[in-house]
């Protein structure tokens, strides 16, 4: 039994890093044996921790794959967007140039993670790539050229915003038009590419914040809750208050007449 008090043992258990697999090992290691049902507790808890860190490390490699298909080339960069249907507010795109040897865990596309696991990846990204780029496409663009075009035109501005420049470009579902750079469209890509997935993150953060903004400027309309898109309590203000000037005039008409 180890000398330690279990308070001490509990403090190494909280201390120990959830991400260091040989740390965790080592503390069930240790402790399983104790004959305190206190530190035994701490040690299963350690080995499940272990357990779930190996599936993640598992399915981050998985997430990878794409990456190591391609990896003659030096820059490869993840392309996605966020914002494509909402009522309101721009379509944000994100690109992405992640290390070779990156460690990154949890990435994922961004709708599968909690507000607090994207903002918490989006710091480690922003310090962690070999670069990343942000692009935008206003309410007014969307109006004028269609979401679609609208889109293109945020993930080139992303694109073009990386230094270095990308010698290989992933992107979700799309192949961008004008581009000579190499291109892979890849289905659901946000899933199934780590370097998509952190683009889909840092294209989600950066639209939501700037939606929580508009917010704090048109209370009424519940952007912080909503993000723009056509919830019935969003369709409910527009109908009582009437548009805003970052409202999509091409998508509401089906709600107010314009």
């Amino acid at each position: 039994m180890s000398e330690k008090s279990i308070s001490e043992i509990k403090k190494i258990f909280t201390d120990t890093d959830p991400e260091d697999e040989a740390a965790l090992k080592a503390f069930e290691e240790t402790y399983i044996s104790d004959e305190r049902a206190g530190v035994k507790a701490l040690a299963d808890k350690a080995g499940k921790k272990l357990a779930l860190l190996q599936k993640e490390k598992a399915r981050m490699n998985e997430m990878f794959s794409f990456e190591r298909e391609y990896s003659a080339y030096k820059f490869i960069c993840g392309i996605d967007e966020a914002g494509r249907g909402p009522l309101a507010g721009p379509v944000v795109a994100g690109a992405v140039i992640l290390p070779k040897d990156c460690s990154l865990l949890y990435i994922n596309d961004s709708k599968k993670l909690s507000e607090k696991k994207r903002e918490e990846l989006y710091e480690r990204i922003k310090t962690e790539a070999v670069s990343y780029g942000i692009g935008y496409a206003d309410n007014n663009r969307i109006d004028e050229i269609n979401i679609l075009n609208a889109t293109y035109e945020a993930m080139k501005q992303a694109a073009r915003a990386l230094d270095p420049a990308p010698d290989l470009l992933l992107i979700d579902a799309v192949k961008l038009p004008g581009i000579d750079t190499k291109q892979v469209p890849i289905i659901k890509g946000d899933a199934l590419s780590a370097s998509i997935a952190a683009a889909s993150i840092m294209a989600k953060v950066t639209r939501d914040r700037l939606m929580e903004e508009y917010d704090r400027l048109y209370p009424e309309y519940g952007f912080s809750k909503n993000k723009g898109y056509g919830t019935a309590d969003h369709i409910a203000a527009l109908k009582k208050y009437g548009p805003l000037d970052i409202h999509r005039k091409s998508f509401i008409g089906n709600f107010i007449e314009i």
